[in-house]
């Protein structure tokens, strides 16, 4: 499963699933988590485009989010733009202030560039809560639209919301593939793997830092601004800290730095909150020591698990093949 992104039969396979799931379950509650994972899952991706494939860890993440989802807010609420035009905005403002931030705090690094970002999304955080004139401030924003119409086609319903997400999320897997196989993914994952030996080789290491870190951005305002519109109210606490380390958490249960782990992983993590709400605070007895164990035993997460498992299996094969072709020589050497 770790390698179904990489199988063409197995990208039709889950698509077909994922088309026909409102049919194949006709429960407004599970596809209403559903689509609470494909927003989840797209904001995951962001964070494993520098985080895992970069391995710089940004904690201003959640913040940017937080900028997607009450941009649009903001512009569809208060200065009634087109939905569209203000779900631009959002990205466009985040990259913008992406970069801005990335050109300074990429100066640091380590576990210095985690806490500077840590305060970023923080004081992000603290914008969103104080600015009351703008943001509402603890009261929020309410009554935020759903997607205009694009023609015939309406956003009315949860089903036609849920394939406007899930039509969002493909994209993001597709586009993150073409990243992770092009020059520039192998250019990230020289610096992931060694950043002294990749500026040995001549590679601009800040400055695809810098071009992963707004990519990072990129994701993490859409899929706030795409939050905004379905949940059509926001708070501050869509900032908090708390919140972006759940979204690390999803990346690591999955398996950080694959294509398959994002989306293993909070659909995993959030089909298994939901199924222990009726513990409501105990349910992290349970939940604690399950990622424990996974962080334990699994390091690179459930895809990287199921990654080695296949190529054990594949090595076994191909051995066991070419044991079968030497006793063949063998035989017929003695025939």
């Amino acid at each position: 499963m770790a390698t179904i992104f990489n199988k063409r039969n197995g990208i039709y396979l889950i698509l077909v699933i994922a088309l026909f799931m409102p049919f194949i379950v006709p429960n407004e509650y599970i596809l209403h988590v559903l689509a609470l994972v494909c927003i989840w899952s797209i904001s995951v991706y962001g964070i494993n485009i520098f985080t895992g494939y970069t391995g710089n860890l940004s904690l201003a993440h959640i913040g940017f989010f937080a900028i997607g989802a009450y941009t649009l807010g903001i512009l569809t609420v208060k200065a009634g733009w087109n939905f569209w035009i203000a779900l631009l905005a959002a990205c466009v403002l985040a990259t913008i202030l992406g970069i801005l931030v990335g050109l300074i705090s990429l100066r640091t690094n380590g576990h210095f560039f985690a806490i500077y970002t840590m305060c970023v999304g923080y004081i992000i955080y603290l914008i969103i809560d104080k600015w009351d004139s703008l943001t509402g401030g603890v009261r929020g924003l309410i009554g935020i639209p759903s997607p205009s119409p694009i023609g015939p086609i309406r956003f009315d319903s949860l089903t036609a919301h849920y394939y406007l997400l899930l039509f969002f999320l493909i994209l993001t897997i597709f586009i993150t593939k073409r990243i992770v196989q092009s020059l520039l993914g192998r250019t990230f994952i020289a610096i992931r793997n060694s950043e002294e030996l990749a500026l040995t080789i001549g590679i601009s290491t800040k400055k695809n830092q810098l071009l992963a870190f707004v990519i990072s951005c990129f994701f993490a305002s859409l899929s706030g601004a795409l939050y905004a519109s379905f949940i059509r109210f926001i708070g501050p606490e869509i900032g908090s800290t708390f919140l972006g380390f759940e979204m690390l958490i999803y990346l690591i249960i999955g398996g950080i730095g694959t294509i398959s782990g994002p989306v293993i992983g909070t659909l995993l993590i959030v089909f298994l909150t939901q199924s222990l709400q009726f513990l409501q605070e105990y349910r992290m007895l349970i939940f604690g020591p399950i990622l424990l164990l996974i962080v334990i035993f699994y390091p690179q997460g459930i895809a990287g698990a199921i990654n080695d498992l296949t190529s054990r299996l594949r090595r076994r094969k191909i051995k066991g093949n070419r044991q079968n072709e030497d006793k063949r020589a063998g035989v017929e050497e003695v025939g």
